[in-house]
């Protein structure tokens, strides 16, 4: 075990002090009607250093905190995108309550357009949760993201796409979370509202004590309202998931009597609650002739992987029926690579 110097663990503690300290003054500033810009910067003992950078937006009167997260991971980027229009857009005028965006949570995953993983420590934010607050670059941030904006939450948004290898179709997702019905029924009232056609949600399966991993989940976890966007695919800018997102952040706003600029519902809601994870058990190279948003019926070949020499190593077949939510999209496919999610209803 490395035991590190006093000066150094003196030294981190005093910047996450400072760090929480420039948040937490922003945050707890009187003035109405305002926008402010934070970077809390953070180092680690490997020598890595970075920042999240946080706008806090205050309405004419006091109200609701809705924080939104974009950027997770940086390769994500109509969530990104759709978070910069955002932060332009919002009239403090017109807002009662108070928004914490944060619009790239992972900045080096962004800039050197690295998918899933901060390079910097190799981990992913979005299996990190609650964090630690001495650990490596991404687990500190993880942690202030834990301690000092869920806390703080009363809704808590964290948006997604798909990554540069993934083929998704535009949804809205939240925890039904049995213990905490208040919570679960307000996120799925959100879901509902929020323009998109395809509301899934997923059991909530992991007690109080058991690391929650992903950001959202967090949230679900600590009491909170929480759900999660998932809209935008391979590593692209579309324009209209933006401007999904987009809608589906005003009409949460409106939900919420925060921000008039809501467009209402979808109108054919279609609510997902079953999904079905096929795996790879082998390296090579995918081929599938499914998109996301495909039909499949249970059985079908849906995909399969050969090795370099075009030698078929392994079939996928769908379990289920149902239709595709999401998949790999990309020849390069790995060991327990997700191949595709498949998605349906079943009444309980």
């Amino acid at each position: 075990m490395r035991i590190l110097p006093l000066f150094l663990v003196i030294f981190f503690l005093s910047q996450l002090t400072l760090a929480q300290s420039a948040f937490q003054k922003a945050f707890d500033s009187n003035v109405n009607s305002s926008k402010e810009n934070v970077r809390i910067n953070f180092s680690d003992t490997a020598g890595n250093s970075g920042y999240l950078p946080i706008t806090i937006i205050k309405g004419k009167t006091k109200g609701p905190v809705f924080t939104i997260v974009a950027g997770v991971h940086g390769y994500e980027y109509p969530p990104i995108i759709a978070t910069q229009n955002l932060i332009k857009e919002i009239k403090t005028d017109s807002l009662n309550g108070t928004l914490i965006i944060i619009p790239i949570a992972n900045t080096a995953s962004f800039f050197t357009r690295t998918p899933f993983i901060n390079p910097q420590d190799k981990k992913n934010l979005n299996n990190a949760f609650p964090g630690k607050k001495n650990g490596t670059i991404t687990e500190q941030i993880a942690h202030f993201i834990t301690t000092n904006i869920i806390s703080k939450s009363d809704v808590f948004l964290d948006i997604h796409g798909g990554d540069a290898c993934e083929d998704l179709i535009p949804f809205v997702c939240y925890y039904n979370n049995p213990k905490k019905a208040t919570q679960t029924a307000l996120a799925k009232k959100l879901s509902e509202n929020s323009g998109f056609e395809y509301v899934v949600s997923y059991p909530y399966n992991i007690s109080n004590k058991e690391p929650a991993k992903y950001t959202f989940k967090q949230a679900v976890q600590d009491g909170k309202t929480a759900l999660s966007i998932e809209c935008g695919k391979l590593g692209n800018v579309q324009s209209e998931n933006v401007a999904l997102i987009e809608k589906a952040v005003y009409n949460m706003l409106g939900t919420m009597n925060m921000y008039a600029n809501s467009t209402g519902s979808h109108k054919n809601i279609i609510h997902c609650n079953n999904q079905i994870y096929i795996k790879s058990n082998v390296k090579g190279i995918f081929y599938s002739q499914y998109k996301a948003g495909n039909k499949v019926k249970k059985d079908a070949i849906i995909g399969y992987t050969t090795n370099e020499f075009g030698v078929i190593l392994e079939e996928y077949k769908a379990t289920t029926d149902g239709f595709v939510l999401y998949m790999l999209a990309t020849p390069p496919i790995n060991i327990d690579d997700t191949v595709m999610c498949i998605s349906a209803y079943t009444k309980n």
